[in-house]
């Protein structure tokens, strides 16, 4: 069955007139007019990707629902069906699914972080990140040894983990309702260091991803803690 026949079978399954041109108007939409007439099982995987995306336009919908879209397709052909997700954008609400969580921060206006059938976290990328910076890791920069700076800062009642990275130190906070600048800001002048960089860690959607899954865990143990009585 070609590209074609293949769409204008679901719009007669749809109901839909004019089934040829609206099948027709999809596939230009979807990049593969070229190969209307093309035989299904000769299309790559991308090209295969795009005529099940057509079908799910061919009636308009007002939501496209798309589950793990890239699976299978090489760095090229992803390329070219987020760009084709961005510019359906335009016209439809578009529900994306995956696990790959860079390709959702760069294709997704917002997002629904769901484990175990809850919802964890939601929001724009961005405010998922300023959530999450507001109340994590602290990068530091000192004009010292970091075999120096890492016992004094480990010390601090507001930090619980400290190491060097190639960027400078990064520390942990004991709590995410503790911001630890300000104590660790102290401890680097009372050395007499000069402190070069102190500011949140910036985190990608895995990182934001990983806390939160984390947190809920967290939060189920202490919820089934036995009582002692």
């Amino acid at each position: 069955m070609t590209a074609l026949d293949y769409l204008m079978y679901m719009g007669e399954i749809r109901g839909i007139k004019n089934r040829k041109s609206k099948a027709q108007d999809v596939l230009q939409r979807v990049g593969l007019a070229h190969r209307a007439n093309s035989q299904i099982r000769t299309l790559s995987k991308g090209m295969r990707q795009r005529v099940g995306l057509a079908q799910a336009l061919i009636h308009d919908p007002e939501v496209v629902i798309l589950d793990e879209p890239t699976i299978g397709l090489d760095p090229i052909q992803v390329l070219e069906l987020r760009d084709l997700i961005g510019e359906l954008r335009q016209n439809h609400t578009v529900l994306f699914s995956t696990h790959i969580l860079s390709e959702a921060e760069q294709v997704c206006d917002r997002v629904i972080i769901i484990k175990q059938g809850e919802i964890v976290g939601q929001g724009t990328p961005g405010e998922l990140r300023e959530e999450l910076e507001r109340g994590g890791r602290v990068l530091v920069r000192v004009d010292a040894a970091a075999d120096q700076v890492i016992p004094t800062l480990e010390q601090l009642q507001s930090v619980t983990q400290v190491h060097a990275t190639s960027e400078g130190i990064v520390c942990t906070p004991r709590s995410v309702s503790v911001d630890p600048r300000p104590e660790i800001a102290r401890a680097i002048i009372g050395n007499n260091w000069n402190l070069i960089e102190l500011r949140p860690l910036a985190v990608n959607l895995e990182e934001i991803f990983i806390e939160l899954t984390r947190q809920q865990v967290r939060e189920v143990v202490t919820d089934t803690e036995p009582t002692v009585g």
